[in-house]
């Protein structure tokens, strides 16, 4: 089901950060839909609530997908929820979407591919924009994973926007990471180049219906040798990942053929993950960064209060003239801190 629209601001009035929490812990859509809101424009009770469920998390399987504009990304989340809730469990969606130039919204082109799943209870959607961050991920992307963990959701798939090289940021984000790319897809260069070849755990060819798929899972296949040959031992010793060498999926996600296969690899590396020490290693480095991107923003608010407006311009002004060099002007804007 996808959130209702519309909910922004703080907690209503006679509605408190625990009786909020309460209600996501609960079950509670629209105050899941609510608290996301509070997270993403960065409201004080955002972080309070994120603290009051934070206990409950830590039991979903995240499931990144990421890969270039065009490549079918949303279709195939779609055709993989409805793979998961064959079983009866319960999925959460994130579709991190461009920010309009406009409205500073979502565009929410996503949801529209989604919409089998907008009346189905066991399933919820969230668009988020990406506000200008690179990496295509917002900045409050983890926090709203975790209130969807704390809601029940077992699966929760985070679909990027494709915006190319900085997309890799998605890798520290999830606990299998899927990227999908289309027959003819540039060639293998352009795959090492885009830093895909290092955060794939699984590979799929999407749109394998169309000339070139044997193509371009040659160059993947070329490239994965490469990588996993030089001093590694081959698959034997695949950086990062132990003996899992990503295997090359095909699909076509508009009929839903090669779904079934992909949801099966999903299992795999999850299994291998978990026998390797994989799935514990990445999760306690995600909140290690979660951890530090926390800090660096708080210390940058911290900043901005005490050294005000008008001395922030003035030390922006004397970096853009040339007078001062961007880590003094730091220094001068941190040091209010060490008082």
């Amino acid at each position: 089901m996808s959130e209702p629209g519309g909910v922004q601001g703080p907690p209503p009035p006679g509605m408190t950060t625990d009786s909020l929490s309460a209600r996501v812990l609960a079950g509670d859509l629209r105050a899941v839909a609510r608290a996301i809101s509070l997270i993403e424009n960065e409201a004080p009770e955002g972080a309070a609530l994120v603290g009051r469920v934070f206990a409950k998390t830590g039991r979903a399987y995240l499931v990144g997908v990421t890969g270039p504009p065009g490549a079918g990304k949303s279709t195939l989340v779609d055709r993989l929820a409805t793979e998961y809730r064959k079983g009866g469990l319960t999925v959460g969606i994130i579709a991190v979407d461009p920010t309009s130039p406009y409205s500073g919204g979502a565009i929410l082109g996503d949801r529209v591919r989604m919409q089998d799943h907008a009346t189905d209870p066991g399933v919820f959607i969230r668009s988020m924009a990406t506000r200008g961050h690179l990496g295509g991920l917002a900045l409050a992307t983890p926090e709203a994973v975790r209130l969807l963990d704390a809601l029940g959701q077992q699966l929760i798939l985070i679909e990027t926007v494709g915006v190319g090289q900085v997309e890799v940021e998605i890798a520290g984000k999830a606990d299998t990471t899927i990227v999908v790319v289309n027959p003819g897809w540039g060639d293998s260069v352009q795959a090492n180049k885009a830093g895909l070849m290092e955060v794939a755990d699984i590979f799929v060819i999407n749109k394998a219906d169309r000339p070139g798929a044997g193509e371009t899972r040659r160059d993947l296949e070329q490239m994965l040798d490469l990588a996993g040959s030089p001093g590694l031992g081959g698959a034997q010793d695949w950086p990062g990942l132990g003996s899992w060498r990503p295997p090359i999926l095909a699909t076509v996600a508009t009929t839903g053929d090669g779904v079934s296969e992909l949801w099966r690899a999903v299992i795999d590396h999850r299994r291998h993950a978990a026998d390797s020490g994989l799935f514990e290693r990445r999760r306690i480095a995600r909140l290690r960064e979660e951890l530090g991107d926390v800090v660096t923003r708080r210390l940058r608010q911290r900043a901005e209060e005490l050294s005000g407006e008008e001395r922030w311009n003035e030390l922006t002004d004397a970096v853009l003239a040339g007078e001062l060099d961007p880590w003094a002007a730091a220094d001068e804007l941190l040091g209010p801190l060490g008082e």
